[in-house]
């Protein structure tokens, strides 16, 4: 799952790493003690060797004589693991000497070829006592006298020693890390979330212009997003200049062709009624081509600012109110949910669009026709895949006649008119497709629940949600 939030993949890899490391750290540390734990207790075995090998002679006798003192107690305690065991080697026979603390028991004895002397011809092997503990053994061969008399020497250490003093550190150094790394993980989130808080703004910022609350990036943004956000404000400016140019030109043109279509229209009315039937019929055809094209001109020219939103409750108020004036035998229903509902799209475009479907209900309505606003669910179908996400949903309804299929694919097309007796052009349903066509939503007609004709438009909605 690719994860779409900068904060959250900065304290993911900042997370992750230091876990990684942390880890490694401690294994590190505990390893490297472990090894320096080991050769800390192998150098005290053999400093305990030769104070046992400097504590025995041979006596008068010839027997084996001494009492080594090594300042442990754990020589004196039995089964504990610490012994000291000294013997004689070759024809050379004596009694053994052995730690209070070995008694009459044996300490297992590898052969050479398993562990073999070094060169200082000393060993060092770990074997089981009698008593089930592990234990690490120094070995050494000396001769005591000048008959050549020899005897082997034996110190013995219990290794559970070092694996408790191991484990002893290792649980303080994990601990330690632990804690290391929950205080460092805190601090980067903080410091994370601090030097992303510019963006935040930037965001709030975009907001408030897709809200229609502002007209610029403002702020007080650091040096890395400063020329981001001028450039942002730069593009504002020059969208806004191009939607002022072909605002300008659109009603330029306008009222250039105006008086012409005015001229052939009122000339038509002197001439032949034959003839000027026909010219009036082209010249006002004419004229709602011009002012099609004309709209979609101006539609296509700022239908990509975000600076476009209209709220739907007072414009659409304001449409009822004027066609309730115009039909006073026909109720008009009005229902925007929620209230503070805004479409993005301009003002004009909105009320060109709904007051058509408006005007072509009240024609056709027996008595009664509803306006409905409401925000569309989020699996909108069928319209431009623009990125966008949140859309509103505006149907007209009448209690009229109604349409079949086949004849609202007719009154789809331009200029088609099903009824003849009633007034009109035929451009009304062109029109209002054509401008939703141009923000990016669609018409889509069918039967009511009144049984007449209903005409829902999908229309981009405003939404603070710009990421």
């Amino acid at each position: 799952m690719r994860i779409k939030s900068l904060t959250a993949r900065v304290l993911l890899l900042t997370t992750v790493w230091s876990t990684v490391a942390l880890v490694v750290i401690g294994l590190l540390i505990s390893t490297l003690y472990r090894k320096s734990a080991e050769r800390g207790f192998q150098d005290l075995l053999r400093a305990q060797l030769y104070n046992v090998i400097n504590s025995v002679t041979i006596g008068d006798q010839g027997a084996l004589s001494g009492s080594p003192q090594l300042g442990d107690l754990r020589f004196a305690q039995p089964k504990t693991g610490w012994y000291w065991v000294v013997e004689p080697l070759g024809t050379y026979t004596t009694a053994p000497l052995v730690s209070p603390s070995l008694g009459s028991a044996l300490i297992p004895v590898p052969s050479v070829v398993e562990a073999p002397f070094d060169k200082n011809y000393e060993r060092y092997y770990q074997v089981t006592d009698a008593s089930g503990n592990r234990v690490q053994v120094a070995e050494t061969e000396v001769v005591l006298d000048t008959d050549g008399r020899a005897a082997r020497f034996r110190v013995t250490g219990n290794v559970d020693v070092v694996e408790d003093d191991v484990r002893t550190f290792s649980h303080s150094l994990y601990l330690a890390l632990a804690g290391f790394g929950v205080g460092s993980l805190i601090v980067n989130a903080l410091a994370i979330l601090y030097g992303l808080k510019p963006l935040d703004k930037a965001r709030a910022a975009l907001e408030r212009i897709r809200a229609g609350e502002s007209e610029q990036l403002k702020g007080d943004f650091p040096r890395e997003i400063l020329p981001l956000a001028n450039e942002v404000n730069a593009l504002i400016d020059s969208n806004r200049r191009i939607v002022e140019r072909a605002r300008m030109q659109v009603g330029n043109l306008a009222h250039s062709l105006k008086t012409p279509i005015a001229v052939l229209l009122n000339e038509a009315r002197v001439l032949e009624k034959s003839h000027g039937e026909l010219v009036r019929s082209q010249a006002e055809s004419m004229q709602g081509q011009v002012q099609s094209y004309l709209n979609r001109a101006r539609i296509a020219a700022q239908r990509e600012s975000v600076l476009a939103r209209t709220d739907a409750e007072p414009a659409l108020e304001r449409l009822v109110r004027v066609m309730r004036r115009l039909n006073v035998d026909t109720e008009f229903d009005l229902v925007v949910s929620p209230p503070h509902l805004a479409v993005a799209m301009e003002q004009q475009d909105l009320e060109e669009t709904v007051g058509n479907l408006l005007e072509n209900a009240a024609r056709f309505a027996k008595s009664r026709v509803r306006l409905s606003a409401v925000e569309a669910g989020e699996d909108v179908k069928g319209v431009e895949a623009s990125g966008r996400r949140h859309w509103v949903e505006l149907a007209v309804e009448d209690d009229g006649p109604g349409l079949e299929p086949d004849q609202i694919r007719e009154a789809l097309k331009r200029g088609r008119r099903l009824d003849e007796s009633k007034p009109g052009t035929g451009l009304g349903l062109s029109i209002v497709t054509e401008i939703s066509n141009e923000y990016q939503g669609r018409l889509e007609l069918s039967r009511g629940e009144w049984g007449g004709l209903k005409a829902k438009l999908i229309l981009p909605g405003v939404t603070k949600d710009v990421a």
